[in-house]
């Protein structure tokens, strides 16, 4: 769809402010604005009160955002943070695929997506290609990753072998730490030289 797209929500009311993080534009806001649902629980032929549901309206991208009777927010929000400057399209989707994934609770999704990402940079990045996920794993750690956090290396190498190896899912806390990991590398290897290059990118005089 080309252009800006805008959405008018017929009939929107007001609603009690809930502060949320908007799992479409990951933009934190407060909104007012959206629909409620009254739930009646039947109990044989008595009814009673089961709370209430609502949809609110993000006020950036004004998509819905959906909470249950618990408070479980759907779509979820997204773990780690938005990466720029990242110039290869297939790393830049499966990046916010992973992301997405990890809204759904989908962590093994997650970690999979995460483990052809890596090995996809690593090829980008001079690896030689037809290696394994531990060899990528390892040129990326050698060339890429601060000393420092060399132990995360070791750390997202066997996750992803297990994730992809073993009949084993993948846990949340799996899935928030291999994005981390990845996080950090798009950052050194694309957004840091992006934003340099920037700078220094004489003005254009006129």
């Amino acid at each position: 769809m080309a252009g800006d797209m805008q959405i008018e929500w017929r009939n929107a009311q007001d609603l009690p402010s809930r502060r949320y993080i908007c799992g479409h534009c990951d933009a934190p806001l407060a909104s007012n604005v959206g629909y409620r649902g009254a739930v009646t629980v039947r109990d044989g032929r008595h009814c009673r009160n089961g709370g209430m549901m609502c949809v609110y309206i993000c006020h950036y991208c004004s998509r819905p955002t959906y909470f249950d009777l618990n408070g479980t927010q759907s779509p979820g929000v997204c773990h780690g943070n938005a990466v720029s400057g990242i110039d290869d399209t297939t790393v830049r989707d499966l990046y916010d695929e992973a992301r997405r994934a990890t809204s759904a609770n989908c962590s093994t999704a997650a970690v999979l997506c995460c483990r052809k990402l890596l090995m996809h940079v690593a090829v980008a990045k001079g690896a030689e290609e037809n290696k394994t996920f531990k060899q990528y794993v390892e040129y990326l750690g050698e060339h890429f990753v601060p000393k420092p956090t060399i132990e995360w290396v070791n750390h997202i190498k066997d996750k992803g072998n297990e994730a992809n190896h073993e009949i084993v899912l993948m846990e949340s806390e799996d899935a928030k730490d291999l994005l981390a990991f990845v996080e950090m590398l798009l950052k050194l290897i694309y957004e840091f030289p992006a934003a340099m290059r920037q700078k220094q990118t004489p003005p254009v005089t006129q």
